[in-house]
This record gives structure tokens, sequence and C-alpha cells, in this order.
């Protein structure tokens, strides 16, 4: 089937360029997946085979990040593993699902779960940025790292724009961690849920490879320059791209209206 989905090479070029821009704004503040979700649908893929292979080039794009948040010591490495294992799971069984709905209901999903999404990261704009997390790690941490990863995980194997943000927002509310270290975890956290879909994705042959890896090449580019930006500003970086995600959120929900 993968054979048989062919796009123009104006088409991959513009497939490129947008999912060069998703990694940027992901490796930064999450929400990647509102520009190159809807970017994919328009070139022409089926719903499904735009899950596979947009997990494919974000998945490439997040291992750098992720790499460069960790080289800069910008996470908290044993909640981060902590949560990137809950969000395994929570991911691999969110993929699964996916496999069992229609186009439909999977496009019937994102209308409901937007407007949602966009309250939440609107609500939690204002995130503080001084670390409040003492360094222990205990028994309550240890489960609120693994809900944390479990439940951003599903919900980014069964939809997925937003789920860096998300990721950001709990590890500052809930764990106490400033911007950039929150950041830092919602990277391993995120890079986990990539490969447990991605796994799942592949196996039952929806990702399209002659799409995905040009676009994963410029995804990685996305990421490397998105991650350089929100490691050396900090805050000051990471707050107005938050804000451009909920613009994004917002412009995605009102144009599933009009349409």
């Amino acid at each position: 089937m993968t054979d048989s989905i062919q796009i123009s090479m104006p088409m991959l070029l513009f497939l490129m360029g947008m999912t060069g821009f998703a990694g940027f704004v992901d490796s930064a503040a999450g929400g990647g997946g509102l520009i190159s979700l809807p970017a994919y649908l328009f070139a022409g893929l089926p719903v499904h085979y735009t899950y596979g292979t947009n997990k494919f080039s974000a998945a490439c794009g997040t291992t750098f990040a992720t790499a460069n948040f960790f080289k800069s010591g910008a996470m908290n490495v044993k909640i981060g593993v902590l949560a990137a294992a809950g969000s395994f799971a929570g991911s691999a069984l969110g993929a699964h699902i996916v496999l069992l709905l229609s186009d439909r209901v999977l496009r019937t999903m994102m209308f409901i779960i937007l407007p949602v999404a966009a309250v939440l990261i609107l609500w939690r704009r204002n995130l503080p940025d001084e670390n409040r997390d003492d360094g222990t790690l205990n028994s309550k941490k240890v489960l609120m790292a693994l809900a944390i990863g479990l439940g951003i995980g599903l919900y980014d194997g069964v939809f997925g724009p937003g789920t860096g943000t998300f990721a950001i927002i709990a590890f500052t509310s809930l764990m106490g961690f400033d911007l950039r270290t929150a950041n830092g975890n919602a990277k391993v956290l995120n890079l986990a849920s990539n490969y447990a879909s991605l796994i799942t994705y592949i196996m039952n042959g929806m990702v399209v490879f002659s799409i995905g890896i040009p676009c994963a090449v410029s995804g990685i580019a996305g990421n490397m320059l998105g991650s350089h930006f929100a490691l050396k500003k900090g805050a000051k970086f990471i707050r107005p791209m938050m804000m451009v995600v909920l613009v994004l959120l917002l412009g995605k929900l009102i144009s599933d209206a009009v349409l």
C-alpha cells in the first residue's frame, strides 16, 4: 500500500519545510504535531499513514533534540527515565487504539480534543521559571513521574499534537521544575512515546518511508536549531513559543469548525 502513496516534488519540498518548522517549534515548546499533521493530510496522505509517517519524522527529530538537552544537563535524568517508561507503555497502547479506529472517528477526536488542549495551555501560559524541586527522589515522585508519562504517552499515541507542551506544564506544575529542566524531561518522555507508537506503525506498514525520510532530515535540522535557542535563551524563548503553540491550536480548531 505504501508504494502506491506518492506525492509531487513541490509537495515533498512543502512537507520538508513544514516538518522542519514543526521540529523547531516542538523542540522549544512542544506542539510540533499541530504543524506537521495537517501538512501531511494536506499532501494527501490517508489519516493512518499520516499518523505513522509523522511519528517517524518526529521521532528522528526528537532524538537529536533530546541529546542536546542531555548534553547541556537540562534534565532530571531519574525523573525523565521514569516518565519515559510510563510514556512508552501509554503510547504503545494509544497507537494500538488508533489502528482500531476509522478515519472519521480520528478526525472527530481531533475536533473534540483541540479546544480542551487550547484551554489547558491558555490556563497555564504563565508558568514559573524557578526550580522548586529539592533534588530528592521518593515514592511520591516516582509515582507522579510514571503517572505523567503514562497519561501523556496515551494522549500522544491516540492523538499527539501538544504532547511536549502538556509535558512541560505537568513537570513545572506537578514536579516543581523550571521551564528549561521541564523541557528536557519532556523531551525524554516524548522520545519514548514517539518510538513506542512508531514501532506499532512500522509493524503495521503505516509509514511511507519515501516521504518520511526526507521529512525526518528537515525535522532533525529544525529540532537542532530550536533546542539550541531553548537552551541558550531559556524561559525568554520557551514562553513565547508556547504561545505560538496556543495560536496554532486555536487556528486548527477554527479551521476544523469551518470545514
